[in-house]
């Protein structure tokens, strides 16, 4: 792995604390015995063959799950350190999450952490990243998942679009309103028991909770969103909940991370901060 990563013998060797004759002589020892060649060598640089790109990219994770082993039983298990990238859907994430990873950082000054703000879907592995935040019902995939707290799906609208437009009490009275649109074309209920998706129209799409919220205070139409935007407009009257006897199950707000056997304390440590503190947040 030390020549891999080095494309150099005597690299390697002051990487590893050993004489350039024996990262020489263990080369050739693995390459006899696995009877294929894992280096083309020559007096100005080393390259690593076909097969040896196939061996490094399989050894890599045994030697990287050692190392996380052994760090779980030292020091290192309470002092997180080194770097993290994560990636959170944007307007959450800003509002949310980089609030609680900024507080964890001031506890563990050590750690240095990048967060990537996007509402697609990355490739965690692909694209190296240890942890994601996802919302919402979570798609088959290889990865772990933690769910870090929950979000209601609510309708509402302000108290003058209600009052001139009346307030709807069947999901089948949406046709008769001005439906501030997200990104889908449909909203989702609940009834008797089964889930149901509805298609709505309007005459606004945004691909923005806040901007849809700031949308429905102004009286524009009806809107569905999490809780966390709308809540505190709830308790000052700005904004009425309508159609709550059709609210659909609650929503998962989860940590994925890679299927790891050893999880890394910096990434452990850091999606229990936040399944313990998102919730009052959500709240606040």
């Amino acid at each position: 792995m030390a020549v891999a990563e080095t494309s150099s013998f005597t690299s390697a060797a002051k990487l590893l604390g050993i004489s350039t004759a024996q990262v020489s002589r263990q080369i050739s020892e693995l390459e006899d015995r696995l009877a294929v060649k894992l280096f083309y060598r020559t007096t100005r640089k080393v390259t690593i063959t076909e097969a040896g790109q196939v061996y490094y990219h399989h050894c890599k994770p045994l030697i990287e799950g050692l190392e996380e082993a052994e760090r779980a039983i030292t020091q290192h298990q309470t002092v997180p350190k080194g770097k993290l990238r994560m990636t959170a859907p944007t307007t959450f994430g800003e509002s949310k999450i980089a609030p609680l990873v900024s507080e964890f950082i001031a506890k563990y000054p050590a750690l240095e952490v990048e967060i990537h703000f996007t509402n697609q879907k990355v490739d965690l592995v692909k694209e190296g990243y240890d942890l994601a935040i996802r919302l919402g019902k979570l798609e088959d995939s290889s990865m772990m998942a933690k769910r870090l707290a929950s979000r209601k799906l609510q309708v509402c609208g302000s108290p003058d679009y209600l009052a001139k437009h009346g307030t709807p009490h069947l999901i089948q009275e949406l046709d008769k309103h001005n439906c501030l649109l997200g990104t889908l074309e449909f909203w989702r209920f609940q009834e008797s028991g089964q889930e149901r998706n509805i298609r709505v129209k309007g005459n606004i799409r945004f691909n923005s909770g806040l901007a849809l919220t700031d949308a429905a205070l102004k009286g524009l139409g009806l809107v569905q969103l999490p809780d966390y935007y709308i809540q505190q407009h709830f308790k000052t009257g700005c904004l009425i909940p309508v159609l709550n006897t059709f609210q659909p199950e609650d929503e998962g707000i989860w940590a994925l991370y890679p299927n790891n056997r050893f999880l890394s304390p910096k990434v452990r440590m850091l999606i229990e901060y936040l399944a313990e503190n998102v919730l009052e947040l959500l709240n606040s």
